[in-house]
């Protein structure tokens, strides 16, 4: 068994020393931490000579005044002191350190690098805009497909044409003479109109659909309706007649808008 002795360790980071117990490092010796720099290593134990029978042996020195001993004798050897470090404002209020059962020490306090879970990834700020440029160039995409799919929606505050362009050699004639807007003896508002679709070129011309808008006083719509002419194609100087009538259109409608459908 061990003798009552202690003996001196030295931490091999910054030459703190410490007075401990032999039997708190053990024959085959443990990894011990600095109170101090918190630095880790492994201690070596005892020298074999230590393990005698205390039964024929004089009465052992006291840990104490070994301890007393081992603090007044200075090391034969001193290591190196560390270089000083700048002075950084006023010095921090020292730290307690107590050893546990095991030997090991802990301070009062809690370090802010500690290697526990859960861990906190740094975050890569190029990353984080790459994907965001990528995802907003997704979006654009989708809606720039969408737009010249299906058009602009209607809550857009956009100004948009509400007819199509005019037609090469067609000519749309619906004189306003020509245009009947009543109300019916039964209380049925009604709405006529007579036109013609005319091809003055050379060629045979394929004939759209016609968009009939009616507005109110405020030249909002109030209505409309698509009309599909009866010869989808116009020979060269060919005429093809429209009549269109509908009935149960809003009152408030004062005057009627004819041209080509959009898309």
């Amino acid at each position: 068994m061990f003798n009552d002795v202690a003996m001196i360790i030295a931490c091999p980071a910054c030459s703190t020393r410490y007075v401990v117990a032999d039997s708190a490092i053990g024959v085959d010796g443990r990894t011990v931490r600095c109170a101090k720099c918190r630095h880790s290593w492994f201690q070596e134990g005892p020298p074999a000579e230590r393990l005698v029978e205390p039964a024929s042996s004089p009465p052992a020195t006291s840990i104490a005044a070994a301890v007393s001993e081992a603090q007044a004798e200075p090391p034969s050897d001193p290591l190196p002191a560390p270089p000083p470090m700048p002075a950084a404002g006023p010095p921090a209020a020292p730290r307690v350190y107590a050893a546990d059962a095991e030997g090991r020490y802990a301070d009062e306090g809690r370090s802010n690098f500690e290697f526990e879970p859960p861990f906190r990834p740094r975050r890569n700020r190029v990353r984080m805009w790459t994907l965001a440029a990528l995802l907003f160039a997704v979006v654009a995409l989708g809606a720039v497909a969408a737009v010249a799919s299906y058009g602009l929606p209607d809550w857009m505050p956009l100004a948009r044409s509400t007819f199509a362009e005019a037609q090469p050699d067609l000519v749309l004639d619906f004189p306003p003479n020509r245009q009947d807007r009543r109300t019916l003896p039964n209380g049925t508002e009604f709405f006529g109109a007579s036109g013609t679709i005319t091809n003055v070129g050379q060629t045979r011309r394929r004939v759209p659909t016609i968009l009939i808008v009616l507005r109110d006083a405020r030249e909002r719509i109030v209505y409309s309706w698509e009309v599909v002419p009866p010869k989808r194609q116009l020979a060269p100087g060919e005429t093809v007649t429209i009549n269109e009538a509908v009935t149960d259109v809003p009152r408030s409608a004062r005057a009627a808008e004819i041209g080509w459908k959009p898309g």
